[in-house]
């Protein structure tokens, strides 16, 4: 990977996030377990919503845009939510964080709400079989039914075998990622799963798609989160303390992405890279500054392959860096501080905004980093690594 250096940015700190907030994520866990529905996904962003406003301080007029996730409509979430935004469109939790801004960049927009809520758990969806998420349109897996490979943990048990054999990489070694990330959750009174795990405990678990077992799958659960972007110059006036996005990236991997080929043989390695040069020279730092690393953790396997593709560790070493340096709380690289989506709440991506913006506010509790400035947020999911870098 070549050098990171300072580069021209026009989005760096042109926008910051004001207001997060989100629904009760045990109290939903407990309830769709005990088969209660209380709201939709519409009415769970909308608890959210309600929650961010009263964080940022400021009220649904004040919001002028958009963005909803896409587990729900634009047009209808505004209608629910009480909001005619001039401008809107439906994004992931990452992509909307770049849209925001660069709308806010373009005029389009000043201040924006970033809304997302599922009732995936009460719902009952699939995420494998073969009417997953809809069967033959959403998803490439699906291209694979025939042989039986219909779900995202069959994805990445088949990456996770061939990361495995190209890197020396053992189960234990990715044990650690799941016993770290609970003990960042057991101090976190948000989180779902807090009961403490030990690596013998993980090694235990039944496979569910073998070589992946129980804890390197993330929760189905219920919920909503939303976030306030709005323009660096409003920001600076807000009733909480503002933080920044400095820089984002963005590398795709399309060809022979249906047939898995880049998951499969490189482990997103391309992607992340490149992805890391834009973030790293857009924020002018490199990894040595980063305070906190968030990775999109639908599986556990996310986590050794963002730690190496974004220069955390040299390519081949995780497994070491893992054992000696760590990413739990007493360890080099705090990692998924939240718990993530292993034990926290599985919030496809948005739970982990927060956590970066909790962090660098100072307001974390018992699992602050202190003197946290920066934090890096990736994604590396369907071919198409995304990276935000958030400061304060």
């Amino acid at each position: 990977m070549t050098p990171f250096e300072p580069s021209g940015n026009r989005m760096r700190r042109a926008a910051a996030i004001i207001g997060v907030g989100h629904t009760d994520w045990p109290t939903d866990w407990e309830r769709a377990r005990r088969g209660e529905k209380p709201t939709d996904s519409y009415g769970y962003a909308a608890r959210a919503l309600r929650a961010a406003l009263d964080d940022a301080g400021i009220s649904k007029g004040d919001i002028d845009g958009l963005i909803v996730g896409p587990t729900t409509a634009y047009e209808r979430m505004s209608e629910v939510l009480g909001i005619d935004p001039r401008w809107g469109d439906q994004a992931d939790a990452s992509l909307s964080v770049i849209q925001a801004v660069t709308a806010i960049e373009c005029g389009l927009a000043e201040t924006i709400a970033l809304v997302y809520g599922n009732d995936q758990r009460t719902a009952k969806i699939q995420y494998g079989g073969p009417q997953a998420m809809g069967g033959d349109v959403i998803l490439s897996y699906v291209y694979h039914s025939p042989w039986g490979m219909t779900s995202q943990g069959a994805l990445y048990a088949l990456t996770f075998q061939a990361y495995k054999e190209a890197r020396g990489f053992g189960d234990a070694d990715l044990g650690r990622v799941a016993v770290a990330q609970r003990q960042w959750a057991g101090l976190n009174p948000h989180a779902v799963m807090r009961s403490p795990l030990t690596l013998d405990e993980y090694l235990s678990a039944k496979h569910i798609c073998a070589p992946l077992r129980l804890y390197d799958y993330c929760m189905i659960n219920d919920g909503g989160v939303a976030l306030i972007v709005t323009s660096r110059e409003r920001a600076t006036k807000a009733k909480q303390k503002p933080v920044f996005i400095e820089a984002t990236g963005r590398h795709d991997l399309n060809a022979g992405a249906t047939s898995l080929e880049p998951r499969l043989t490189d482990f997103y390695l391309p992607a992340q890279q490149s992805c890391a040069r834009q973030a790293f020279n857009g924020a002018g730092i490199g990894p040595n500054d980063v305070d906190l690393f968030q990775v999109y953790d639908s599986f556990s396997v996310h986590v050794p392959l963002a730690l190496e593709g974004y220069g955390y560790c040299p390519v081949g070493e995780v497994a070491g860096f893992l054992q000696d340096k760590g990413i739990g709380p007493d360890g080099a690289l705090p990692t998924n501080t939240s718990g993530g989506h292993l034990s926290e709440s599985y919030m496809q991506g948005w739970a982990h905004q927060i956590e970066c913006v909790r962090q660098l506010r100072g307001q974390a509790d018992e699992r602050q980093i202190e003197g946290a400035r920066f934090a890096h947020y990736t994604s590396d999911v369907a071919g198409k690594a995304v990276s935000i870098i958030y400061s304060n």
